[in-house]
């Protein structure tokens, strides 16, 4: 045997000696039918019992509650026996109580803040109130024209964020500070409406107008129709008619009430939309709906989509209806004011005191202790036309001081104050138009209809918008106003105590 062959035989000679026979196989229990059928039910339950942890795991990174806002109040206030004045910002809350703040940006129109809304959600009682705060609402703030949709523009010319600047003007007019704040992109509501369906709804006025620098084209009937995205953008943007005549532009029409007429409106409309979404809302539309949040949505930090989820969840599994949505505008009244920038009267609305702090206290106040007059800072005008405020304290020291007679005017219309950008070219005319002294908005809510599109803000008798701000439907309490003003008022403040026109003290669109 040669020594490969040798090699080969050592090496089979090992392999069979390593072969061990064959294992008997164990001859399988038998089960009686219901031991299988156990058996079958321990797996299923097992297999369930996983799904559940895992879902339960998922939930638990998906679906967050949010923290409320840590606000540090000023030492003083943390003080025993100290009682300080301006916005609440501690205190023993209400139970899932939460408090927004909702801006629409109006991209085309440079990025105003369009629409203000304070927002609450009171869980437990499945309550979801909104409070509309005018454009025109005048706040104390130290530049010539106050309007408050002027400070989210202005703040940078001070040094400071508008969102953030803005935050804190609407906490003196409500007296705390919201929670969360949203800023939302008005386009964000024709793709939603465009997402969820088309919304039928009954378009107030004939609504025509065209600015090519916008990229605003509006051209809607009056009527019951379906409002898709391109439409709701038509009606939200409205405010007056325009056209060219005689080689001229003519600017016409618009809402009797002004910008609340427009408020009203938009509440209607909104109020429709959620009705829709609640209806059609399903499963394969929520990746579109998410996307759009995503666009348009900007939470500032201080929600996560994880956030909204459980809000989504607690309205879904509380069984929020629109009978508990309520929109209401803070109770106002309109009034003039002169304006040593541009020249003229301007138009505001002011908010009736009494009126606006139990709007709050109960609807949107979220600490168990009732809001203070002393904790808002709500202006007005007096006799003389200077300004004062509930604090105390005026910001613009040159409005606090009485101004020239004739050149403003106090209880003026709250419905039909314009807004800024659509007051008279002239003192003389706005003295002459001056509208009579209205009822504000009502201070209570509003239950949202649960079904059929919003009725539109204007009954249907109203007649198409004319170009007279003074076609207010209540008979007043006009103190007969003096018949004409002499032609020309001295509205000019003498040199030496008009101050210099510095930053943010310009007019506001």
């Amino acid at each position: 045997m040669n020594p490969e062959e040798k090699k080969n035989s050592h090496g089979g000679a090992r392999l069979v000696k390593e072969q061990k026979p064959p294992k008997k196989k164990k001859p399988k229990p038998q089960r009686t039918p219901r031991e299988k059928i156990l058996r079958v039910l321990f797996i299923i339950f097992t297999v369930i019992a996983a799904l559940i942890v895992v879902l339960f795991v998922a939930y638990k990174l998906l679906v967050v509650k949010p923290e409320l806002p840590n606000v540090t109040p000023p030492e003083a206030e943390a003080s025993a026996g100290m009682e300080m004045t301006g916005p609440k910002l501690s205190g023993d809350r209400k139970e899932e109580f939460y408090t927004f703040l909702v801006v629409g940006r109006d991209t085309g129109g440079g990025g105003n803040t369009d629409t203000i809304m304070v927002m609450s959600y009171d869980i437990p009682n499945q309550q979801l109130n909104v409070l509309n705060i005018p454009r025109d609402t005048m706040v104390n703030v130290p530049w010539d024209v106050k309007k408050v949709n002027s400070v989210y523009n202005w703040a940078a010319n001070y040094d400071r964020d508008g969102i953030d600047y803005l935050k804190e003007e609407i906490s003196y007019l409500i007296g705390f500070q919201p929670d969360f704040t949203m800023v939302v992109e008005w386009e964000a509501v024709g793709e939603l409406v465009d997402a969820i369906g088309p919304v039928w709804f009954d378009v107030p006025y004939d609504m025509n107008y065209e600015d090519g620098t916008q990229d605003l084209y509006i051209h809607l009937q009056a009527g019951y129709q379906e409002i898709d995205g391109d439409k709701a953008m038509q009606l939200l943007r409205w405010r007056k008619n325009n056209k060219i005549e005689n080689g001229k532009l003519i600017v016409y029409g618009g809402y009797p009430s002004g910008d609340l007429g427009r408020i009203e409106t938009q509440q209607a409309f909104l109020t429709a939309v959620i009705d829709t979404c609640l209806q059609n809302l399903t499963i394969d539309k929520i990746p579109a709906l998410a996307q759009i949040f995503f666009n348009n949505v900007d939470t500032r930090g201080t929600l996560t989509v994880n956030n909204l989820a459980w809000f989504a969840q607690e309205a879904i599994l509380g069984g929020l209806s629109m009978e508990n949505v309520n929109f209401m505008t803070l109770p106002c009244e309109g009034v003039w004011v002169y304006s040593r920038t541009v020249g003229n009267n301007q138009s505001y609305v002011v908010p009736i005191q009494d009126q606006t702090l139990e709007m709050i206290n109960t609807y949107f106040n979220p600490y168990l202790e009732d809001i203070r007059l002393d904790q808002l800072d709500l202006m007005s005008v007096n006799d003389d036309g200077s300004l004062s405020s509930t604090s105390g304290h005026v910001e613009d020291t040159y409005a606090a001081k009485p101004q020239n007679s004739g050149s403003s005017s106090s209880g003026s219309s709250s419905g039909s104050s314009s807004s800024s950008g659509s007051g008279s070219s002239g003192s003389s005319a706005t003295e002459s138009t001056a509208p009579s002294k209205t009822p504000t908005p009502e201070v209570t809510s509003t239950p949202a209809p649960s079904s059929s599109p919003v009725a539109s803000a204007q009954p249907s008798a109203t007649p198409a918008p004319t170009p007279s701000p003074a076609a207010s439907a209540q008979p007043v309490e006009t103190p007969t106003p003096t018949p004409t003003p002499t032609p020309a008022p001295v509205v000019t403040p003498a040199p030496e105590s008009t101050p210099e026109i510095g930053p943010g003290m310009e007019p506001v669109e």
